[in-house]
């Protein structure tokens, strides 16, 4: 089936609003924003924007080297506060079900294709076969993986078992791990966050030679029965690709234990967290600073 002909299954309106408390004033302010979301396939972005405070004296937009939007900007204007609010909507067509899905390549055989390199396309595989700043690969890894990657087994039957691994034996617990925490601790720890279970299976693919990249976006959360939906109490949310011939790249998120469908919302791309950080930058200034993010994905009706 034509993926454009596919049906929209999901409409959704989002904000994200990050907001800086500094000590003292800054003088200077440079930050790069990961905060536009891309049109893909799956997606369609329908609008967007962000909105700054204090206005930057110089903002540009561009894609990066994944084909993620962009924006640099720099703030002359001293300030002891700093709010950036990203505002956009899209809507999602329906992705591929598993039973579309149960007849991929056997995986020992993707490892085995030489991939024709075409440096003009952010989709190429040969772009997240290997490590990278928070992503090695190894044999501990490896070992792992291999549970799921039996001989001859389909490629993504082995992803799916390997994300429903990782949900079963690893807890979700917010102060075990930090950005700089390795795999190899994850892993003997079994703890962590959903950017390091994305991190983790990413790891585990590339070190049985197949292409994996990091998805940064939104997850819709589901209040209690019977209560409203909250704003600001949805969350950053992180999941991971995976390369397949017949299907193109194909989605998983083992926080979640499911394949991806129509309740994630995709930013950007790239090899691990350090490509696709919403928001990083440098001040001068500011000494101690309190940082608050809060996530509003509120579904709308489709017409």
């Amino acid at each position: 089936m034509n993926t454009l002909l596919r049906p929209v299954v999901a409409h959704y309106q989002v904000v994200h609003q990050t907001d800086y408390q500094y000590q003292n004033l800054v003088t200077l302010s440079q930050q790069y924003l990961h905060l536009s979301p891309r049109s893909f396939k799956f997606q369609e972005v329908l609008n967007d924007s962000i909105t700054v405070a204090p206005i930057g004296e110089e903002r540009t937009e561009g894609l990066d080297y994944f084909g993620n939007k962009v924006q640099n900007m720099t703030i002359l204007e001293p300030h002891h506060a700093l709010s950036v609010r990203a505002e956009f909507e899209v809507v999602l067509r329906a992705r591929y079900s598993f039973a579309e899905l149960s007849h991929s390549t056997p995986w020992e055989a993707l490892r085995d294709t030489r991939f024709v390199f075409d440096p003009l396309s952010s989709d190429e595989p040969q772009r997240y076969l290997y490590a990278s700043p928070h992503v090695n690969w190894n044999e501990e890894l490896r070992e792992y993986a291999l549970a799921s990657y039996t001989p001859g087994r389909p490629h993504l039957e082995a992803a799916l078992s390997l994300t429903k691994r990782i949900f079963d034996d690893f807890e979700f617990d917010g102060e075990a791990t930090d950005i700089s925490t390795p795999l190899e601790q994850v892993l003997r720890g079994r703890r962590g966050v959903c950017q390091d279970f994305a991190q983790l299976m990413i790891g585990c693919l590339r070190s049985l030679g197949l292409a994996a990249r990091y998805i940064s976006g939104y997850i819709l959360t589901h209040p209690p029965e019977g209560e409203a939906r909250l704003i600001g109490a949805d969350a950053s949310h992180a999941w991971v690709s995976v390369y397949c011939p017949e299907f193109g790249w194909v989605d998983f998120d083992p926080t979640n234990r499911c394949l991806v469908q129509h309740e994630h919302i995709t930013l950007g791309w790239g090899r691990d967290f350090s490509d696709v950080t919403p928001m990083r930058g440098v001040v001068l200034g500011g000494d101690q600073q309190n940082l608050a993010v809060s996530v509003t994905v509120t579904p709308v009706p489709i017409k």
